[in-house]
């Protein structure tokens, strides 16, 4: 008798049916698309992220570092001697970039703190060659590009890369970044965040080995290829891999064994960064406390601390989408509910004679009450499959046309990096400030997602029967006569 009553009634009240459904079906559409986004948002934040830490990292421990004495500058300085007019020369520094180093014994003392599945360290190198034809006098280069000479006019500025010709001088300033990776642990760190597109990665009995991978880009222009070499301080090291960034900027030009690296800055048994994963994910900010706790004078930087340094159309996107998506699906939703009520309880008052009819045949309050909200939850499950259908659609559509949203790295963040980029996080860094990724928006929907969808049409029905319920409740069989009069 439910069921049959219940598709009578359904039949016969379609326009009402269909406008409860309706306005629940714009709420759950709504949910669904704005969770879609923000789930897209993440994605697109976790791939700027894997740019700068490596794939399964979730915190970086480093050392800040020293701010320069009194009196020097804190740039390297090259010093050229000319002996002859049109001598060709060049001049090599290898320096630690960004950071203090670390003892290596430093990754140990951090895997062993509570929280920690594996840490491994590496050490980020800067690489500036000066090279050309120096003319009477001695020259200085800087890490900016500028020379001047001693004895005679000042030589003109330049820049860390190009040529620069002037003050009785014509040279070349090429500035790049080397990241010495421990061969014995590879599946955490910077260079996980790139694929090994040509040749292969390294070996672990290439701990000592002269042998380097190259990033595609830095390969591309400096005409590299494999088998061929590439020399770091007068050293040639075998070329044995091209790797490919995931997404955004490598995070070195040039990778090759810590050992190697170690040796080329002079900074045996020292790195400048420990890459740590956590044992869980939902625990990071307590194993950061940890290690902040018992090794001391270090900065312990997580995902989420380089997550608020992310600005840019991608940031402003994400914030609108946590805000103001998901106020206005709330209010959408209260509206929906409130209005879905409001037109069941106004449905059974113009139902006055049919249920005091039935009240006065020998229904019971409580069978008329389970009618009403039995009918109200088809309603709302009506609507769910409505919202979950329009709310596929729109994720759908956001995904097909992929919108591209920009994502600037570590803008303000200041610090010890080369050209202002961020003092923290590793060689990532390198080139964050004034960097923009351009990244492809999409709308997944997930299983919870549906789930969520679902549990709310259930909860709109089941809200709309218990005010038509209550209107029903008080019914009495009066109620119909008094209608019939």
């Amino acid at each position: 008798m439910f069921f049959t009553y219940l598709r009578r009634e359904l039949r016969r009240r379609r326009k009402a049916a269909l406008v409860v459904a309706s306005g629940l079906a714009l709420g759950i559409a709504l949910v669904i698309v704005v969770n879609s986004v923000s789930s897209g948002m993440n994605q697109a934040q976790d791939k700027v992220l894997q740019s700068l830490y490596g794939l399964g990292t979730d915190m970086t421990v480093t050392k800040a570092a020293e701010a320069p004495k009194s009196g020097e500058t804190g740039r390297p300085r090259f010093e050229f001697g000319a002996k002859d007019d049109g001598e060709e020369q060049s001049s090599d520094r290898v320096m630690v970039q960004g950071f203090q180093t670390l003892a290596s014994s430093t990754v140990a003392k951090v895997a062993g703190q509570k929280g920690v599945a594996d840490s491994v360290g590496g050490l980020s190198l800067q690489v500036m060659k000066v090279s050309g034809e120096f003319k009477r006098g001695q020259f200085k280069q800087d890490q900016s590009g500028g020379a001047t000479r001693q004895g005679g006019p000042g030589g003109s500025g330049g820049q860390p890369q190009g040529q620069v010709e002037g003050g009785g001088a014509s040279f070349d300033v090429n500035s790049y970044s080397v990241y010495g990776t421990d061969v014995a642990k590879q599946g955490l760190g910077p260079l996980t965040s790139s694929k090994v597109t040509k040749g292969r990665t390294f070996k672990t009995s290439e701990a000592d080995a002269k042998v380097a991978v190259a990033d595609t880009s830095y390969a591309k222009e400096k005409k590299l290829a494999i088998g061929g070499t590439v020399k770091i301080k007068g050293v040639k090291y075998k070329l044995i891999g091209i790797a490919t960034p995931d997404s955004g900027d490598a995070a070195a030009n040039l990778y090759v064994p810590l050992k190697q690296a170690q040796t080329l800055a002079g900074a045996k048994n020292k790195i400048t960064t420990v890459y740590v994963k956590a044992t869980d994910s939902q625990q990071i900010s307590a194993v950061k406390a940890t290690i902040q706790k018992n090794i001391s004078g270090t900065t312990v930087t997580t995902s989420a601390d380089l997550a608020d340094t992310v600005s840019g159309s991608l940031s402003t996107a994400s914030d609108l989408a946590a805000n103001v998506g998901k106020w206005l699906s709330i209010a959408v939703l209260v509206a929906a509910f409130l209005v879905a009520g409001l037109l069941t309880s106004s449905a059974v008052s113009r139902r006055v004679r049919e249920f005091g009819t039935l009240k006065a045949l020998g229904w019971k309050s409580g069978r008329v009450t389970r009618q009403v909200v039995g009918e109200a939850v088809v309603n709302g499950l009506v609507g769910g499959a409505l919202g979950i259908a329009v709310g596929l659609a729109g994720a759908y559509a956001v995904t097909a046309i992929s919108p591209t949203l920009t994502a600037e790295l570590g803008s303000g963040a200041g610090g010890g990096a080369r050209g202002g980029g961020m003092a923290m996080g590793g060689p990532g860094m390198r080139q964050s400030a004034g960097k923009t990724l351009d990244i492809a928006l999409s709308a997944p929907v997930s299983a919870t997602t549906i789930t969520l969808a679902v549990g709310l049409a259930v909860a709109g029905g089941l809200i709309a029967g218990a005010f038509g319920g209550w209107r029903a409740s008080r019914l009495r069989p009066a109620d119909a006569l008094r209608r019939v009069e």
